[in-house]
């Protein structure tokens, strides 16, 4: 083959090799479908062992507030630490709702569950109570600064007298479970036990001021008012 020739079917080549490379740059990228998970296996949470109850007549109303978090865990993304202080988040999983909207519900069947009071209301609603029930979610992170990595669940809880919207109690809660793969599956799995577990506290918690709380029939009259 004359020289001229080789050196136009080495040209053609190199050609066709830069359009076809071309034509896979402008191919659109595929993203992975985005995964979603939920914290509602949280809602098997067993009955707190309680001392003792109040008697039907005199069991107070408790009013939830819709829980909210501190920034960073007021999304749906889920979030993670590799560093200390460094807050990411996985790409292509996500929680169905934001912990606090999750969470609502889990904390009105909790406290329920323990029959320490007569009602106890989510709001927005339009019951009275003698008591309201504030709560912060100061973390919800998959922690990989170990190994195994783990999940931290941090809660902070006030008890408000309604008519005078004192303080009664509060206390922070927080438990950290080891997660079983160093994925986001594994981590929803270790979140939903760490609730489970923080939730148990919150409800022993609750039923131990209502029964100690000095809630009075004048104070009854007034919320009822």
């Amino acid at each position: 083959m004359p020289r001229a020739w080789r050196v136009a079917a080495v040209a053609l080549s190199l050609t066709l090799l830069t359009l076809a490379g071309g034509c896979e740059v402008l191919k659109p990228a595929v993203s992975p479908h985005p995964k979603y998970y939920s914290l509602s296996n949280a809602r098997n949470i067993a009955e707190p062992v309680l001392a003792g109850k109040r008697a039907p007549g005199t069991a107070p109303t408790l009013i939830v507030s819709p829980p909210h978090a501190a920034a960073g865990f007021d999304s749906k993304r889920i979030m993670y630490v590799r560093h200390a202080e460094q807050l990411e988040y996985f790409a292509h999983s996500e929680w169905i709702d934001t912990p606090a909207r999750m969470l609502a519900p889990l904390i009105v069947s909790a406290v329920e569950s323990t029959g320490a009071f007569g009602a106890v209301v989510h709001t927005p609603s339009p019951a009275a109570g003698e008591m309201r029930l504030d709560i912060e979610i100061r973390r919800l992170q998959h922690e990989f600064l170990t190994t195994p990595s783990r999940v931290r669940f941090t809660l902070r809880a006030y008890l408000v007298e309604s008519v005078t919207r004192r303080v009664i109690a509060s206390r922070e809660f927080d438990a950290a479970v080891p997660s079983a793969s160093e994925d986001p599956y594994g981590g929803v799995a270790a979140a939903n036990r760490a609730v489970q577990t923080v939730l148990e506290s919150l409800a022993a918690f609750c039923a131990e001021v209502a029964r100690s709380a000095p809630l009075g029939n004048e104070q009854r009259r007034r919320t009822s008012d």
